[in-house]
């Protein structure tokens, strides 16, 4: 629960930071155009819960999710199918401006009584991620097989979660492929379509189970670190926006939906395992193709950092004490045009 708690006071933040930056910046801030502008990007929402209000830290209310179905029927917006967006990067297909994918975690029985039938009424397609341990065992709060093809047949994409939502990263290379297939072949066995996607159990991911995934035959695999989705990403490593109680409402909602992409290479460390590298010596080189690099802004989910900026494009982070066991994350913003922001994350795991 400290850690929980640690997590959201380190989201409000952020997010009071980027509320100054608009307010100081969002008039001055230069358009981007050109090449910049045609790189090819999706925000991927992810939700979990639904008018389930016990549990806020998963849950989205009914009013709170009402109001962002709304805002994506704007003709703002172009909703698609994840397994389209990855087809389309995949095959360096330009996407519209302002698209969006919907994915919903775990296979919660209120996915069922409570997102289905306004997802139907609005026409959005979305991505359920199907973990099978809980579904088999008739698990209370959890959808049967026969809701799930129910949403199949409504045309959601029934997607891989694994059987037992494990910590993938701790696991070993046998235990892995077991929860990846059984999941497989049980998903395949019950709806009819094998999945093409996965998402990592609490978005942990580290070198070794992306290659796992990749090996299982996965065109895509998405995580739960903050971002905007684009063609030049790693497939296997998709960021996703979390969207919760306290982080559900539509102020902040807008502010992602709008994000745009910060492409970057050469990340260092490598493998976001950290085993021994604790804080780890986190940086990255920004596409040749962004400008205003000198308003770029990164949190750490455990305290302030420092930035320094090496030659033109090259960025490192630094945090003064170790992240705890768990998880830690960074998020670098960059203010762009008409007040959006451009968006990169990454999620470590601390064993």
């Amino acid at each position: 629960m400290q850690s929980m708690n640690a997590e959201l006071n380190w989201l409000k933040g952020i997010l009071f930071s980027l509320t100054l930056l608009v307010a100081t910046v969002g008039a001055v801030v230069p358009r981007s155009a050109g090449a910049a502008e045609r790189i090819s990007s999706a925000v991927i929402l992810m939700y979990h819960r639904f008018g389930e209000d016990g549990v806020p830290s998963t849950n989205i209310r009914l009013e709170q999710f009402e109001e962002h179905i709304k805002e994506l029927m704007s003709a703002r917006y172009n909703v698609l199918a994840l397994t389209d967006i990855v087809e389309a990067f995949a095959q360096r297909r330009r996407l519209p401006e302002n698209t969006v994918a919907i994915t919903i975690d775990d296979a919660y029985i209120s996915t069922y009584t409570q997102a289905l039938p306004r997802f139907r009424n609005a026409g959005l397609p979305f991505t359920v991620f199907v973990t099978t341990g809980p579904v088999d065992g008739g698990n209370a709060g959890y959808m049967s097989w026969a809701q799930l093809k129910e949403l199949a047949n409504s045309g959601a994409t029934i997607a891989n979660h694994a059987v037992s939502h494990l910590g993938m990263s701790s696991a070993d290379d046998e235990t892995n492929r077991q929860e990846l297939s059984s999941a497989q072949q049980r998903i395949t066995e019950q709806i009819g379509i094998a999945p093409t996607l996965f998402a990592y159990p609490f978005g942990e991911y580290s070198r070794r189970t992306t290659e796992l995934v990749d090996e299982a035959g996965f065109a895509a695999a998405v995580g739960q670190h903050s971002g905007v989705a684009h063609e030049r990403a790693n497939r296997l490593e998709l960021p996703r926006f979390a969207l919760n109680e306290t982080y559900g409402d539509i102020g902040r909602f807008r502010l992602v939906v709008n994000a745009l992409p910060l492409p970057v290479s050469e990340v260092t460390p490598a493998d976001t395992l950290l085993r021994e590298e604790n804080p780890p010596p986190f940086g990255f080189t920004v596409d040749n193709q962004i400008d205003g690099l000198e308003r770029l802004n990164c949190f750490a989910s455990n305290g302030p950092t420092t930035i320094e900026r090496l030659g033109a494009r090259r960025f490192e982070v630094r945090i003064a004490k170790p992240f705890p066991p768990g998880r830690g994350r960074f998020n670098c913003t960059l203010p762009a045009r008409d007040g959006r922001f451009r968006w990169f994350g990454i999620q470590f795991v601390i064993p």
